[in-house]
């Protein structure tokens, strides 16, 4: 049992790099924290403000009220090297079924490297490695012709060292969409569940996270502009600092072909920032382009002083 706990401490350390290079680690006990890292290049270029995005299957990460919002069947797969030894990817998948409704399906995961594995007096017994992965299925459908609703059940496990951890939740969200004014209202309440196999005898609770955003196209400029905010659920010390988790983001369209993308994150550039300057440290920047049926995005996110990342993603429509 000890040898056990110390493995873990030992991974958590690690893995709490992960909250802190996406924004601040919650003040209770949460687990699984590669739930909060951003899927596809497009969410990353755009800081994550994704909450009101339309037509994009990765929306089933961020809002499950998204995937009605799918024009055709579409699919998108994105892979990122994180910092050290980190990888995480991940792939979605959205389409209409009959009358039904849309039906999406997606899966992220991440692999935190291998790590040297010592006895309680320091004997090498070799490496160990530690990954974790969520597998969703969501569904949504259209309510009174302007109102998207979506649901997803979601399946998380944890595997570190020899201690495994499995948890189930369901996320929930809605937009709302006025077309004539080219304004889309996103929120979701994502994460709500437990755990159900603890690593070793403490249940934790999961990143229970609700997001507000809104999308607003603008009428004279080929420019969308869309501001998140995240973690409204968690407690403040003030009314005004609860919303201090904000995100904005912006995607010029260039050509039907050529997209530019840009974005900040607040509650980023609070942690990172480090002496008189945080340098770039919660800015991020991209684009995207179009080839036949095939969509090529990139994101550049800034960590400040403590490096960088680079996000690509492949999407289709099928």
């Amino acid at each position: 049992m000890l040898m056990k706990k110390r493995v873990l401490a030992v991974v958590s350390g690690v893995i709490l790099i992960l909250p802190i290079t996406t924004t601040r680690a919650q003040n209770n006990n949460t687990t699984y924290s590669f739930l909060r890292l951003d899927n596809g290049a497009r969410s990353a270029a755009m800081a994550g403000s994704f909450v009101s995005i339309t037509g994009d299957p990765s929306v089933i990460f961020y809002n499950p009220a998204g995937l009605g919002t799918l024009t055709s069947s579409q699919a998108s797969f994105g892979f990122l090297k994180h910092l050290l030894d980190i990888n995480s990817g991940y792939a979605a998948y959205g389409q209409q079924f009959r009358d039904w409704g849309w039906f999406g399906v997606g899966i992220s995961y991440i692999n935190y490297g291998s790590f040297a594995q010592t006895d309680e007096v320091g004997n090498n017994l070799g490496t160990f490695h530690a990954n974790e992965f969520a597998l969703l299925g969501g569904y949504s459908n259209l309510l009174y012709d302007v109102v998207h609703y979506g649901v997803n059940l979601k399946l998380i496990y944890s595997s570190i060292a020899s201690s495994r951890s499995a948890a189930i939740a369901v996320d929930i969200g809605g937009m709302y969409l006025i077309e004539e004014q080219q304004i889309t209202i996103g929120a979701s309440l994502l994460n709500v569940g437990r755990q159900i196999n603890e690593y070793i005898s403490t249940r934790e609770d999961l990143p229970l996270d609700l997001k507000i955003g809104v999308s607003k196209r603008l009428e004279h400029l080929p420019l969308l502009i869309t501001v998140d905010f995240h973690r409204l659920n968690e407690s403040a010390e003030t009314f005004f600092t609860r919303f201090r988790a904000f995100t904005v983001g912006g995607e010029f369209t260039a050509s039907e072909a050529l997209k530019l993308r840009f974005g900040y994150n607040n509650q980023q550039r609070r942690d990172l920032g480090s002496g008189t300057s945080a340098g770039l440290a919660g800015f991020s920047f991209g684009g995207g382009i179009l080839v036949d049926r095939y969509k090529i995005d990139y994101a550049f996110s800034s960590l400040g002083k403590v490096g960088a990342l680079h996000r690509f993603t492949v999407g289709l429509s099928i």
